[in-house]
């Protein structure tokens, strides 16, 4: 029970990565703050899966591309549940398209989504940490970062500034005692990545050396890790999770 006497909250958590991390934290003995915008039946089904974990849910709808909402969220949940220890920002979202034929609505929601969210829920959670001076925050990136690919520009260049957030807010709140730490997951078995053609799915398990891809709960148990005070000494690093396609 790790987590027992802490309140995690993850955005993007009522489906893939972002709800295996959350039940993570659940059994772990936390009390988990779900934030995605999904309709009133995922936000429940989720609520359900999280409460048979074990502990405490609270949860909101909300997209977390408005950013006056984060703050709003995050000052409900203090006042709700007393305290924030854990950020996990998961939420995320594609729209894949080639550069000549990318739309500014294809751009904007992408970086919105998965580059302002993060910095918005981060934002409001460094208030919250400076003054406990502790807390945990894990970004949830990608090997796209590092490597782009064709179709992605959008997707690959909202990780890379996530990664770069990272490393900023590590820098800005070490001295806080906050530490800020990326996961960067390979192809994992999500909704977004089921809707991909099997040509492009079987392509990423031929790259992964371990010969398949990856499930939610491995990713999310790094993220686990890095939220524990077993990575105390841990801040702006970027942990893979990929299965060896980098190599």
């Amino acid at each position: 029970m790790e987590f027992e006497g802490k309140v995690a909250l993850v955005t993007g958590a009522a489906s893939g990565i972002g709800r295996a991390c959350a039940v993570e934290f659940a059994r772990g003995g936390a009390d988990v703050v779900v934030v995605d915008a999904a309709g009133e039946v995922a936000l429940a089904q989720a609520e359900n899966i999280l409460k048979a974990a074990g502990g405490r849910v609270l949860s909101f709808r909300a997209d977390v591309s408005e950013h006056a909402r984060a703050a709003q969220v995050i000052e409900e949940t203090v006042a709700r549940l007393g305290r924030l220890d854990i950020l996990v920002n998961a939420a995320g979202t594609t729209a894949d398209a080639t550069l000549w034929e990318m739309t500014e609505e294809q751009w904007r929601r992408v970086l919105d989504v998965n580059l302002k969210g993060a910095f918005s829920y981060t934002q409001a959670a460094a208030r919250v940490f400076r003054v406990r001076r502790a807390g945990k925050i894990v970004n949830v990136a990608s090997i796209e970062a590092v490597r782009g690919r064709f179709g992605l520009a959008n997707y690959a260049a909202s990780k890379a500034g996530l990664i770069a957030l990272t490393r900023s807010s590590a820098a800005e709140l070490g001295r806080a005692g906050v530490n800020v730490n990326a996961v960067a997951p390979g192809f994992i078995r999500t909704p977004l990545v089921e809707r991909l053609s099997e040509n492009v799915k079987e392509q990423a398990v031929r790259e992964s050396v371990l010969g398949h891809m990856g499930e939610p709960e491995d990713v999310a148990h790094a993220v686990a890790f890095l939220s524990t005070e077993r990575a105390r000494y841990i801040t702006g690093a970027v942990l893979t999770v990929d299965g060896g396609q980098l190599l």
